[in-house]
């Protein structure tokens, strides 16, 4: 059968066929051993408590009661059965199974901690391992491994992997005397004895935990990616029975050593043999033509390079001298070259670039292009016209804890442009010289953001405020003149009272505007047979249609006038004739 602790307090129980039970436990556990004697599993977590669940009754006993607040790991020695468990203070709490009590504590936080290790906090106990009957490991969340003699309450030894990280495992290695010790990122075999390093592995991705395979040298990780790594060390055992090939493939391996070919010879191209003046060997068996150059003899190369740079030890020493140089002048105050616009941006940028690749050292990651490197932003620290104004009400108002900051950037600028005066003044700068660069930086304000953003809005309505008074001061000095104005050719002059009235009239609903359409007779509103209305209206006509219409009708007038009069003096022609 199968134990499973789940992260819900949940335990499962699985056989052959499957999952067959489920139970849950008071508070969260974190690890849990089996006692064979009394078919006891013994749970520690989040808790004081250590449960114990019979798998003979089928029930819940009664807890042991620690002094701890929090256990993390357990364990129970396969000899005595002694019952170990691990704490967040730091301690090794030792319980007899038969009697219930506790039969030792071991304070191994102030063991972990010698003249070389440096910790920043409380180690708390994240490993634990028996070996026989009277050796114990212990991991700390700091990285140190204790062993112990369980007649003693100091360590052995002491080993620290020396990352800070909490040891996630303890194997032993019977054959070789060896300690298997893992953190989160790397995998340290040593000497149980000496402490010596045997060897060290470090994976792609991150460890939870190690797994030994009995009686051979095969190992495997659970880490963080979907496939387990699985390691074949020869010198620690053989391999298992269901893989026994992997002995034969290392079997081959040694008997066949392959040797590179090119070991005592020097790849050079073709200008490389020109700066020797070697190119005349071209062709020869001197030369090998590999790639898109030659393979060499070491030695010919060596003897070639002496006689033609006899100076080579010279030019070593100048580069040795320059680097020490450049060395000491990394102690010194480096002057950031800053843009002409927006230089306190530009000092953030810097500030926070420093900040995410120390950040980034520590987590393995990749880091981010600048953004005073990134062409794209290349115009925001040349041109002026990207100035941030940050006496604007947005830029106070986003940005309410900036006006401290800012301060301090001031400062840090008015420091670089000293010393970039100074550097115009003096060229070189003699040795030894202290800087006085340092600026007491004041303490970071106490209050918090909402307080910060009442301060800004409470000053915005200030500013307004005076201005709103400046505004007033000048309009009462300043003297009103009448000012004129000349009407457009065709153009006749609204008093103001038609635009009052034909605003009025935009603000009033549909249905009073249809109203008062109604009662002028430019609408008219009716009912139809089928229940709708049927609306009929009259464009208004502007003044310049009105005249133009007034023009057209008495065109149409006089034209009318000139036809009777022309029809007229046709009709007395025609009557004098007949008369004639």
């Amino acid at each position: 059968q199968i134990v499973f602790l789940q992260c819900g307090r949940f335990v499962e129980f699985h056989s052959q066929h499957g999952h067959y039970y489920k139970t849950r436990i008071p508070k969260f556990g974190r690890d849990f051993s089996y006692h064979y004697p009394s078919c006891d599993l013994y749970f520690v977590g989040a808790s004081s408590e250590v449960y114990r669940l019979n798998l003979e009754q089928g029930r819940f006993l009664n807890s042991l009661q620690t002094d701890a607040a929090e256990s993390n790991v357990c364990d129970i020695n396969p000899v005595h059965f002694l019952f170990a468990m691990g704490t967040a203070e730091g301690k090794v709490e030792c319980w007899d199974p038969r009697t219930r009590n506790r039969v030792g504590l071991l304070d191994c936080a102030l063991s972990s901690v010698t003249a070389d290790t440096e910790i920043d906090g409380l180690p708390s106990i994240s490993a634990l391992k028996f070996d026989g009957a009277l050796n114990m490991a212990v991991g700390t969340s700091t990285g140190q491994v204790l062993l112990y003699d369980l007649r003693s309450s100091h360590p052995l030894i002491v080993k620290d992997h020396h990352y800070g990280l909490p040891i996630k495992s303890i194997q032993f290695q019977h054959q070789l005397d060896l300690i298997i010790s893992a953190d989160s990122r790397i995998i340290k075999m040593w000497n149980k004895d000496t402490g010596k390093i045997f060897t060290s592995m470090e994976p792609e991705y991150e460890i939870n935990d190690v797994c030994l395979y009995p009686n051979s040298g095969m190992l495997m990780t659970a880490n963080e990616a979907p496939k387990m790594n699985i390691y074949y060390i020869p010198v620690l055992g053989p391999a298992p029975k269901w893989c026994s090939f992997l002995d034969n493939l290392t079997e081959e391996l040694e008997e066949n050593p392959e040797s590179t070919v090119y070991d005592d010879y020097k790849f050079v191209t073709r200008k490389d043999l020109e700066n020797l003046g070697l190119a005349h060997l071209i062709g020869s068996s001197l030369l090998r033509a590999y790639m898109h150059g030659f393979f060499m003899d070491i030695r010919l190369y060596h003897k070639a390079k002496m006689m033609a740079n006899p100076f080579a030890y010279e030019e070593y020493r100048r580069e040795k001298i320059r680097q020490k140089i450049e060395e000491t002048r990394a102690q010194r105050v480096q002057l950031k070259k800053l843009p002409k616009v927006n230089k306190e941006l530009a000092l953030k940028l810097i500030e926070e670039e420093g900040e995410e690749q120390q950040a980034t050292r520590k987590r393995k990651q990749k880091n981010l292009p600048s953004l005073l490197k990134d062409d794209r932003f290349k115009v925001m620290f040349e041109n002026p016209d990207f100035q941030v104004d940050e006496q604007s009400e947005e830029f106070r108002l986003l940005n309410p804890l900036v006006s401290k900051i800012s301060e301090k950037r001031k400062r840090k600028l008015k420091i670089l442009e000293e010393l970039e005066a100074q550097e115009r003044e003096e060229e070189e700068e003699p040795e030894g010289k202290a800087s006085d660069a340092e600026s007491s930086e004041s303490s970071d304000d106490e209050k918090g953001w909402v307080e910060e953003v009442r301060k800004q809005r409470r000053l915005l309505r200030q500013e307004e405020k005076l201005k709103r008074q400046e505004r007033f001061k000048e309009d009462q000095q300043t003297l009103l003149k009448p000012q004129f104005f000349e009407i457009k050719e065709g153009e006749e002059f609204r008093s103001f009272k038609d635009s009052a009235k034909k605003q009025k009239l935009m603000k009033k609903t549909l249905g009073d505007r249809l109203k008062l359409e109604e009662k002028l007779g430019t609408l008219n509103v009716s009912d139809t047979t089928v229940g709708s209305k049927q609306a009929t209206f009259k464009l208004k006509k502007s003044e310049q249609q009105k005249k133009q219409q007034e023009a057209e009708k008495q065109h149409r007038q006089e034209r009318r006038t000139l036809r009777r009069s022309a029809s007229h003096l046709k009709s007395k022609r025609g009557r004098g004739r007949l008369f004639h």
